[in-house]
């Protein structure tokens, strides 16, 4: 059996040191430290206008006026080499309702991919992206007549094509009914497991939480813990994440509490 423990720690997808986003008078990210390992799903949760979109966009290399450090990839975020290499879906779908599903793919595929030379990889890609959100069948209805699940698949088709090393996800699964969180979830985990692939995932549900290999949980612009769903339960005695993290925000108010912050 291979010995684990005597192979050196491979670099996290995300590194994060005294990172702080200021908008107008507002600190709205405040000094985080954090790390997400490679090949994980790695949860950030918390409440609605803590901080979390913000976060992910300066992961992404969208966000304006950024300070401290922030390693994606191996690459200070931002960095044009990364652009290939991070699929991003932000919480609106970004995609054309005159278009069909093929025909969305097809466009976001020749602007990543371009060239004829590129024609057939970019056709494996947008099939091979439309099987993995299970579209396969709607391959051909305009985008505008999907329900907003299909909706927010057909954007999670675009992040997959090319397969990026690090998806960013933010709040891929607000408003769709169980099964399809359910399914969603599984092919983040199948993402991750059989192509080696980091996630970042935001959520505000709680339940959502216990899908997470690691955690982070953030409250006002900061970061209440950095570790897994079992680590945090076993550390505060709690049956939960939810109560884990009810249990650190009350811990943190005794210390002197924090101001709420915008998204």
């Amino acid at each position: 059996m291979m010995n684990y423990s005597s192979r050196p720690p491979e670099e996290p997808a995300v590194r994060a040191q005294d990172l702080t986003v200021v908008r107008g008078p507002r600190t709205v990210l405040r000094g985080l430290d954090f790390t997400v390992p490679r090949g994980q799903v790695t949860g950030l949760l918390g409440p609605s206008g803590c901080g979390k979109s913000t976060l992910m966009r300066a992961v992404v290399g969208t966000q304006a006026k950024v300070t401290g450090t922030l390693d994606v990839l191996g690459s200070p975020a931002g960095h044009p080499t990364l652009r290939t290499r991070i699929g991003y879906v932000t919480q609106a779908p970004s995609i054309y309702d005159d278009l069909s599903v093929r025909q969305n793919l097809d466009y976001f595929a020749a602007i990543a991919d371009p060239g004829r030379a590129a024609a057939d990889r970019r056709h494996e890609n947008v099939t091979r992206a439309i099987a993995d959100v299970d579209l396969t069948t709607h391959t051909d209805v305009l985008a505008g007549n999907l329900s907003g699940g299909q909706r927010s698949r057909v954007s999670l088709a675009v992040a997959l094509l090319g397969t990026p090393e690090l998806l960013v996800l933010d709040e891929p699964t607000v408003g769709l009914d169980p099964v399809l969180r359910r399914d969603l979830w599984q092919l983040f985990h199948a993402i991750a497991a059989e192509r080696g692939a980091t996630l970042l995932i935001s959520s505000h549900v709680m339940d959502e939480a216990e899908r997470c290999h690691r955690l982070l949980l953030m409250r006002a612009g900061e970061i209440l813990a950095d570790d897994t769903p079992d680590a945090l339960r076993t550390r505060t005695g709690s049956e939960t994440v939810e109560d884990a993290f009810l249990h650190l925000v009350d811990e943190a108010t005794a210390a002197g509490g924090t101001k709420e912050t915008t998204r």
